[in-house]
């Protein structure tokens, strides 16, 4: 089973889905307890936590205190570090801004999820509530692939194989 130390949730500013997705993750049941964080791929300064978030998060028992965003460096990056952005886009991002970025996942693609998860920044807070549910499901569906390991080892057996085909076709 893969174990990381560290887990960073990226989004764009670093104070919205990223946040709820990190205390939501913080509060589930986890074999092997890693630090979780958040960041984001636009922070110029720090930000407080998006309002309309802050107050889902509240809504649903959570209190994030004196919150400030934080911006993705190359430090957040590592072995024994996993790196979950909420789409595609984010990835393909950070993968041109850190060009040594490893274990860089989209959440829907380690949990098995169809639509990645929409960001609702700008919109009404009812929407807000929905991309917490949202994420609450797929963060609980995170912590099962964690606590279970399948996902990474299907993602490193590949180059393994990868390897070993290459091997056997020089022979």
């Amino acid at each position: 089973m893969r174990e990381f130390d560290r887990i960073v949730f990226v989004g764009r500013a670093g104070n919205c889905r990223e946040v709820m997705a990190a205390e939501l993750l913080k509060q589930k049941p986890l074999w092997h307890r890693p630090e979780i964080l958040s960041r984001g791929v636009s922070v110029l300064f720090p930000e407080p936590m998006n309002q309309k978030a802050e107050a889902v998060l509240i809504s649903n028992g959570i209190q994030m205190g004196n919150f400030t965003s934080k911006a993705l460096t190359e430090e957040d990056f590592g072995d024994d570090t996993l790196v979950i952005t909420f789409e595609t886009a984010i990835r393909e991002t950070i993968e041109t801004k850190f060009p040594k970025a490893k274990n860089l996942y989209v959440l829907t693609d380690i949990t098995g999820d169809e639509l990645e998860i929409f960001d609702p920044c700008g919109q009404e807070i009812v929407t807000y509530g929905l991309c917490y549910e949202a994420i609450e499901k797929t963060v609980t569906k995170l912590a099962e692939v964690l606590n279970e390991g399948d996902f990474f080892r299907e993602v490193e057996a590949v180059p393994q194989e990868a390897a070993e085909q290459n091997g056997a076709e020089d022979e």
